[in-house]
């Protein structure tokens, strides 16, 4: 694999996302009890500090429009690295206050990874293997979650160190998977480029409407349950640190075990029906969650959200792939983020507030509600008819195996059409620079799972 553009980054983003999953779901598995236990926040600045926590995603587009001249490899690796410093000062706060300044820096950190590992996996394949690539760094970043959670529950059963010292050692872990992804190559469908792809500062179109729609309503959705899920379990059935991290251990286990297998039937199934079947999963779930008066049904309902979680998050970004041209992929799914948080950050306060009056159950009822929406919403997707003109036009250039030139010129006064040529001739490395191509990710897979992805 290390001998080919797309199996050396392959390998890249996977020691990356280990260290990402190990790192970032360690810190959210003690984050609860670090809150209740050391900090000594209630119920409703659970939802003030997941509000704050979310700030980084709702100003991703902006960052993303500053810094649209770095590459993704090096501003991913910037991001780390924010991470891991904001994570090694996390375990010295004592209040609410003063962990504000590490919950917004770590915000950034990882709100940033979460968009630009996805480009980054996509860049090593074609679009119909898209969902395949990205459920397998799942899967990597699963197996950190795994390794970070056995190390947190046998930290914490067996008394073996605090809080801050953990804290530093998930913050060491971050900084190592900077150091593995800021050699990334330069890809663009698996093929090695001489320079960094091109990509937009800024994009908002009408038609990504459905991929930014989709966003909001999970935001709202998800942060309801992020906020408070893992609170109701110690706050009313009383799990510890130990108790949580093996939950948690089994989510790890059931996601590290399912994402391969996830993004394959999206790939094979299409994006319209696993987002319907999904959103039917969550409603089930979140209700299931809210009625549950035991601490094992409670803990089966967290299960099954957790385990569905991935389809939504491979198929909304592979749904944007199809209809989206390639430059505008990266800050498409920035503006997603965004659009997610927008929701997630007014959503946790008001259902904090909401909790001073009425019971747990009712803001689990309300991201039902969100769900049900998403559904009507998925219905109405369809990849062939809702790509963007200058994505139709770079597919049938690509079809009949035009040259950038060639489709500038035959589709000359077409501003859609010149907009394709233009991403045609960036994906050459730009100002007519030669591609070097010296393999892609089918190079190095197996027959097997090439005809299993077709």
């Amino acid at each position: 694999m290390w001998n080919t553009p797309a199996g050396r980054g392959f390998i890249m983003l996977a020691v990356m996302s280990l260290c990402y999953g190990f790192a970032l779901n360690a810190q959210m598995g003690m984050a609860t009890n670090f809150y209740e236990e050391i900090l000594r926040l209630d119920g409703p600045q659970f939802g003030y500090i997941t509000a704050i926590r979310e700030v980084g995603g709702f100003v991703l587009i902006f960052l993303m429009a500053v810094l649209y001249r770095i590459s993704l490899q090096r501003l991913t690796a910037g991001a780390l690295v924010m991470l891991g410093l904001g994570f090694i000062f996390y375990g010295f706060s004592t209040t609410f206050w003063n962990v504000i300044p590490w919950v917004v820096i770590t915000s950034l950190g990882f709100h940033t990874v979460l968009q630009t590992q996805a480009a980054l996996g996509m860049s090593l394949t074609v679009e119909k293997r898209s969902g395949s690539v990205l459920g397998k760094m799942a899967a990597f970043a699963q197996g950190g979650t795994f390794a970070a959670l056995i190390m947190v529950f046998i930290i914490f059963y067996f008394d073996l160190m605090s809080f801050r010292t953990t804290f530093i050692i998930l913050g060491a872990v971050a900084l190592v998977g900077a150091v593995a992804i800021v050699g990334f190559p330069h890809l663009q469908d698996g093929q090695l480029r001489k320079v960094a792809p091109r990509r937009e500062p800024l994009v908002w179109r009408r038609d990504y409407r459905y991929y930014y729609v989709l966003n909001i309503l999970d935001g709202a959705r998800q942060q309801i349950f992020f906020s408070f899920g893992l609170w109701v379990l110690v706050n009313r059935f009383g799990l510890d640190v130990a108790h949580v991290s093996l939950l948690l251990l089994l989510v790890a286990v059931i996601a590290m075990l399912s994402s391969s297998w996830v993004g394959k039937t999206i790939d094979a199934r299409g994006e319209r029906g696993t987002l319907s079947a999904t959103n039917i999963a969550y409603v089930v779930a979140l209700a299931g969650f809210a009625l549950s008066n035991h601490v094992l049904l409670a803990c089966f309902f967290y299960l099954i959200y957790a385990f569905i979680i991935p389809f939504s998050t491979i198929a909304s970004t592979t749904y944007l792939r199809k209809i989206a041209v390639p430059e505008e992929v990266p800050p498409s799914l920035a503006m997603g983020v965004t659009l997610l948080h927008a929701t997630a950050i007014a959503v946790p306060v008001v259902a904090g507030f909401i909790l001073n009056y009425v019971g747990y159950q009712i803001p689990f009822f309300i991201a039902c509600v969100f769900a049900v929406a998403a559904i009507f919403v998925t219905r109405r997707l369809d990849t062939e008819k809702q790509r963007s003109a200058a994505k139709r036009a770079l597919d049938e250039a690509a079809a009949a195996g035009m040259a950038p030139t060639e489709l500038d010129t035959t589709l000359e006064g077409d501003s859609e059409a010149a907009e394709a040529a233009a991403i045609l001739m960036a994906a050459d490395g730009g100002a007519g620079e030669e591609i070097a191509v010296q393999g892609t990710l089918g190079a190095w897979m197996t027959d097997e799972e090439q005809a299993s992805d077709e």
